[in-house]
């Protein structure tokens, strides 16, 4: 049996492999050759207000870090201040790393998309495989280091814990900041460019083009990477906290087990990571493989060519469902290669078999939400193409045909996490025989879901970087075959980022009731009776908290729209010939006002999270926290779902119809697209994907304080 400590050793190293592999990657992409000099110009001008927003929005949350530490360190212990600021310095750094080379790597997309689409997908792969690993290897270093330095420590869980509240308070402001600033530009280059001007989208006289490609990156790069971030950090988190309660003697082989799970995911995903951009490695593979033993290196040398057989195959006229397989294929090898190893990581723990079968459910479960998601999201399927239907009647059934989509949605992802649930405290009690054993098994499933993360994340963030490329080749004038490249990659990224929301919102419902179980241990809370009198009011509180939080959400954006919109049409009235292509618009009066507002308007929603767990803890106790928590995990799972679903089906559903089908582009049914994929901008982008990270903050606060509240001072 390993002790916790050598299993934490253990994927310390595997996360410093990780690392390894994000900074050759980086170098590969980074080297790929930039296009002309008008591409190099558009591209330095996203780099230049992704990075000023950046910085703007780090400089203030660095300043919400530091009083959140001083508060902890007089309250609780510096222990866990020291690991918040951690924490919330990895989240910062993982995102901040993921949109440095977004942004780079945009118009290598872009170039490389001029020779074929196969070299175009290898540059925005690579770049988003940057952002995937960076998020694992930084959470996996972060974590295991402080692990080791307070080794021997009683409160050793507990001051990690702090890790994960410094990611959850960093991801929330990325998420809801980024997802204000892209969707307030994109819908107001929409409304103005695409419906009132009838320009193509990206076009270069549109004076929000730039905003809007800024946006793609700072929210849906940075923004998502802090979310996964936060994500993957709290399920281990959670499942260690759960095995060193319940655990007793065997306690370090629990908490050691989600620390191996995680380790070999890293393994897993570089292996599908291979599948899809694997090239380049196969000289430094065959000759590690000729230097094997004979009998060794003759079975390995047929292994790798049975994987070599199944890289993926891409050809000029590749379908969406051709492309989508070719990225399935990466995450489902991933998903393979970590089964087999985590049987592995399970028998050098030394605990119940039935564990592994936990971590196969948890695999089943998010692949099969992917897919759900990727069925409500997808143009080749009904539901999208019935929303592209609708178009013909106007924007009215448009949005009611989406919202329709979006709530059907709900139904198998809920059965898909609920079954998850059950069979995950099933196996947990099979093995050893108790509910807190099950529980733990609830938190190793998403642990297990998540695994994969450093593959799945990688097929949803090269979505924005394909997005900006066709903006580049759009404002390059680049022949018209490149952005026909560039837009099957966008569409195809549209389809992987829902899924990817997906999988984050699935495996946040089952961390946050991993977390909400090591809340009531901690808190010692003894009475989950819901008609208790403090229970039932807290537990509504916390389901009208994702709809205040959205509706918040949802109004800044239109806030900060409305500004833009104004602002673009000022400039097509005023500036002389700029319809014509002889004037220049003023991109930075854009990129300006998407900064402050976005930035203004993070903090309400923001500290809501932080808030209101810690308001109602004191108030009216912790039976009612746990009920709060109990309200806004329900609530807020199926909104988000409801949300980031009908969300992309109403991109989608804009993207079939630029295929050709029901008038094409420029026809009454594609303007009535417009409107509903504006509708759904925050939905997807900004709302629905914040959510997640909404009931798993308010969990981890609750989880981080809970010694400090008591019966409150409202009790009965």
């Amino acid at each position: 049996m390993l002790h916790a400590s050598a299993s934490v050793v253990i994927a310390w190293l595997m996360g410093a492999a990780g690392g390894a592999y994000v900074l050759w990657q980086l170098k590969q992409v980074l080297s790929c050759e930039q296009g002309n000099d008008t591409m190099r110009e558009i591209s330095a001008a996203i780099q230049e207000g992704a990075s000023a927003f950046l910085g703007r929005e780090y400089r203030i949350l660095a300043v919400f870090v530091a009083i959140v530490a001083v508060i902890m360190t007089i309250f609780l212990q510096w222990q866990s201040a020291l690991c918040f600021v951690v924490g919330a310095v990895a989240s910062a750094g993982a995102g901040y790393l993921g949109m440095y080379v977004a942004v780079r790597a945009n118009v290598r997309t872009a170039a490389a998309a001029s020779h074929g689409l196969h070299e175009g997908l290898r540059v925005a792969f690579g770049s988003g495989a940057i952002m995937g690993m960076s998020v694992v290897s930084f959470s996996l270093l972060g974590m295991t280091t402080l692990y080791l330095v307070f080794s021997g420590n009683a409160n050793q869980l507990v001051y990690v814990t702090g890790f994960g509240f410094g990611a959850s308070s960093i991801a929330l402001f990325a998420r809801v900041g980024g997802g204000i600033y892209t969707k307030a530009a994109d819908v107001g280059a929409d409304l103005v460019g695409k419906v009132e001007q009838g320009i193509p989208e990206d076009d270069p006289r549109n004076p929000a083009v730039i905003a809007d490609n800024v946006g793609d990156n700072v929210g849906d790069v940075a923004g998502m990477g802090a979310d996964l971030f936060e994500s993957y950090s709290g399920s281990i988190i959670a499942a260690a906290t759960l095995g060193a309660a319940f655990g007793g003697d065997a306690a370090g082989a629990f908490i050691g087990l989600p620390f191996l799970v995680a380790a070999v995911g890293v393994l897993s995903s570089l292996f599908g990571i291979y599948i899809v951009i694997g090239e380049e490695w196969d000289q430094g593979i065959n000759t590690f493989i000729g230097k094997l033993p004979a009998a060794i290196g003759g079975v390995a040398a047929q292994g790798f060519k049975f994987i070599k057989s199944h890289l993926a195959q891409i050809d000029e006229n590749a379908s969406l469902a051709e492309l989508l397989a070719t990225l399935r294929r990466s995450v489902w090898g991933a998903s393979v290669a970590v089964l087999g190893l985590s049987l592995l990581a399970v028998l050098l723990a030394g605990v119940s078999i039935y564990y592994w079968l936990v971590i196969l459910a948890g695999l089943i479960a998010g692949n099969a939400i992917a897919y759900v998601t990727e069925y409500y999201t997808s143009y080749t399927e009904k539901p999208t193409q019935g929303i592209s239907e609708a178009t013909q009647t106007g924007a009215a059934t448009t949005i009611i045909q989406g919202l329709a989509v979006g709530m059907m949605s709900t139904v198998l992802p809920v059965l898909i996490v609920a079954v998850a649930i059950l069979i995950s405290i099933w196996l947990g009690m099979k093995a050893d025989g108790t509910i807190a054993a099950g529980l733990y098994a609830v938190a190793l499933s998403g642990v297990g879901m998540l695994s994969t993360l450093g593959v799945t994340l990688a097929t949803d963030a090269y979505g924005p970087v394909a997005d900006n490329a066709g903006g580049i080749a759009e404002m390059s004038h680049l022949p018209h075959e490149v952005r026909l490249r560039t837009d099957a990659l966008d569409s195809l990224g549209n389809t992987t980022a829902a899924t990817g929301k997906g999988f984050a919102i699935g495996s946040a419902v089952l961390t946050a009731l991993a977390l909400l179980a090591a809340y009531v241990a901690a808190a010692k809370v003894e009475n989950l009776n819901v008609l208790s009198p403090t229970m039932l009011p807290g537990v509504l509180i916390g389901a009208m908290l994702p709809y205040l939080f959205s509706a918040l959400t949802m109004m800044a954006v239109g806030r900060a729209a409305h500004q833009i919109v104004l602002e673009v049409r000022r400039q097509f009235r005023e500036i002389p010939g700029l319809m014509e292509g002889t004037g220049k618009p003023d991109y930075k009066a854009c990129v300006g006002i998407s900064t402050e507002s976005a930035l203004h308007q993070m903090i309400l929603p923001g500290a809501l999270a932080v808030v209101v767990p810690l308001v109602v803890g004191f108030v009216l106790g912790k039976e009612a926290l746990a009920g709060l928590l109990i309200g806004a995990t329900a609530s807020g799972f199926l909104l988000a779902v409801m949300m980031a679903n009908a969300g992309g089906a109403w991109d989608n559903a804009k993207k079939w119809i630029e295929t050709g089908e029901y008038g094409g582009k420029g026809s009454d049914a594609h303007k009535a697209a417009v409107v509903g994929d504006t509708v759904g901008d925050p939905f997807k982008d900004t709302s629905g994907p914040a959510l997640n990270i909404l009931i798993k903050l308010m969990s981890i606060v609750s989880l981080v304080f809970a010694s400090a509240f008591g019966s409150g001072w409202l009790s009965f």
